[in-house]
């Protein structure tokens, strides 16, 4: 079938407007890489980045002083917990029964004591009364001596007047006697004096050796006194190691760790929670050696968390460590061959958050980048 002759194809040519418009976008997409490159470069040479920071914190592990079976674990990993708050208990029965012995023992000292103290104030008033009497008696016997004397001396007298008198054929006998009897009164009656002052000065002697037994109470009080502090300090110990076993916390923290479960021994020293408190969050990292003047302390930095994209913290260098890591190895690395290596060495940098961040934003072993001016 005939459909006639072929059209003729036509030569389109594009218009010089369009030409123009894409050379001028390609030249502007050009000066904005050329802007972009331009800018990348001018903040790698004039910033410093340290990549192998990360979050830190003071990590407290907490272990227990005394051994014993662990009775409870009332906290899991994670908790916030409040200073004070139980951890883990560990058995303390024995501590407890301990405690009270020893409280015992210091209740019977005190027993003790107090029965001295009344003991010395019986003695004491015993003794006051006592002296009291004697010398009264004393005095009363000394001043009873002269009169029978005097007594004894008139009666001697008139004795030996009636035998002058009996001599004379005046007097009589029986006066004689009876004179003679009164004069051996009074003789006798000067003798019971002088036994009666005697006797008093030994109860006045007497007296005065009770003021010894007085200064054995003393003595047996004073001995108490060690020994109540001995006990004290026994008592002391056992309630020091009866909280001991009640494991707390020291601060407002988070539990990171528990190595131990209930029914577990424990030992003396043995690692039981790993904790840390929020707020002390830090940023540490190892700058070169060549770099560690751009990173004074006080000179604020910019800090970028791989957990948290597009946001970043004001910091400032809070201190630089004055040793370089190598100084901190376990196995130092001598040079004895004499063939030397140079490898520029990095030294630790504490950041600090300013303004902190929120309570869990941040936790310990977050990786961080620090970006700082290479700038004196």
């Amino acid at each position: 079938m005939d459909i006639g002759p072929a059209k003729p194809k036509l030569d389109v040519k594009p218009r010089p407007t369009r030409r123009r418009m894409r050379l001028l976008g390609g030249a502007l997409l050009l000066l904005a890489l050329l802007g972009a490159g331009g800018h990348w470069l001018h903040w790698q040479l004039s910033h410093v980045v340290l990549d192998d920071a990360r979050v830190a914190s003071d990590m407290v592990t907490l272990a227990s002083r005394v051994p014993g079976w662990v009775e409870r674990v009332p906290v899991t990993a994670g908790d916030r917990v409040a200073r004070g708050a139980l951890l883990v208990q560990v058995d303390a029965r024995d501590a407890a029964l301990a405690v009270e012995e020893l409280e015992a023992r210091l209740a019977g000292l005190e027993a003790r004591r107090a029965e001295l103290e009344a003991r010395r104030t019986m003695v004491g008033l015993q003794n006051v009364s006592q002296r009291a009497a004697a010398a009264a008696r004393l005095d009363s016997a000394r001043a009873a001596l002269p009169a029978a004397e005097a007594e004894h001396a008139f009666a001697e007298a008139e004795h030996a007047r009636a035998e002058r008198l009996i001599a004379s054929g005046t007097g009589t006998r029986q006066r004689v006697e009876q004179l003679r009897a009164l004069a051996d009164g009074a003789r006798q009656r000067v003798v019971g004096a002088a036994a009666e002052i005697r006797n008093t000065e030994a109860l006045l002697t007497a007296a005065e050796a009770a003021a010894e037994e007085l200064r054995v109470i003393e003595r047996q009080l004073d001995a108490l006194l060690p020994q109540s502090r001995e006990l004290a300090a026994s008592r002391d110990r056992a309630a020091l190691d009866q909280r001991d076993r009640a494991l707390r916390m020291p601060f407002d923290g988070i539990v990171d760790r528990i190595f131990v479960d209930p029914g577990e021994y424990v030992l003396a020293g043995q690692r039981i929670v790993l904790v840390h408190a929020p707020e002390e969050i830090r940023i540490e990292a190892n700058v070169k050696e060549t770099d560690v003047r751009f990173f004074r302390p006080g000179k604020p930095v910019r800090v970028t968390v791989d957990a948290w994209p597009g946001h970043s913290f004001p910091a400032v260098v809070d201190r630089v460590i004055e040793a370089a890591t190598s100084e901190f190895a376990l196995l130092p690395s001598p040079n004895p061959s004499g063939n030397f290596t140079r490898i520029t060495q990095r030294l630790p940098v504490r950041i600090r958050l300013d303004p902190p961040p929120p309570p869990g934003m941040l936790r310990p072993g977050m990786l961080v980048r620090v970006e700082a001016e290479a700038r004196d």
